[in-house]
């Protein structure tokens, strides 16, 4: 959906394969813009009805797929469903990326991983260091 080069994380980085836990989710709630702001979550969203956070265990690695079919690494740390004006239903996710930045994705646009998946953990150490990908 979109990205933003302001995520949630105090530390202000990203993550590699071993320390993507220390993200910070945020649960339990419809995040707003005050939250975003706050840097406490990734996305709020307007002019939707009936918001509610999707119970599922963030944060959750996932390989975030574009129009393309190329996969980018990330971590959901933000779960939530809207209805739509047309009245359908969207599962938006809150991701940070591996340089820090954030994005917002759909459910249908990613694949909830395990951290041990091996294209997971190669596309994070390829996003770490570029390099990586000529070995």
């Amino acid at each position: 959906m979109t990205t933003n080069e302001d995520p949630p994380d105090e530390e202000g980085g990203g993550f590699d394969a071993e320390d993507w836990t220390r993200l910070k989710p945020f649960t339990g709630a419809v995040a707003t813009l005050d939250d975003v702001q706050a840097r406490r979550a990734v996305f709020a969203l307007a002019e939707t009805d009936d918001p509610r956070p999707i119970a599922m265990d963030l944060p959750q690695p996932v390989i975030w797929w574009d129009e393309d079919g190329t996969g980018q690494a990330a971590v959901a740390v933000q779960a939530e469903t809207h209805l739509g004006p047309d009245g359908e239903e969207m599962e938006v996710l809150g991701l940070i990326l591996s340089d820090g930045g954030g994005a917002v994705a759909l459910m249908e646009d990613v694949d909830l991983v395990d951290a041990s998946d091996p294209t997971w953990r190669d596309l994070v150490d390829h996003a770490i260091d570029p390099s990586a990908a000529d070995d």
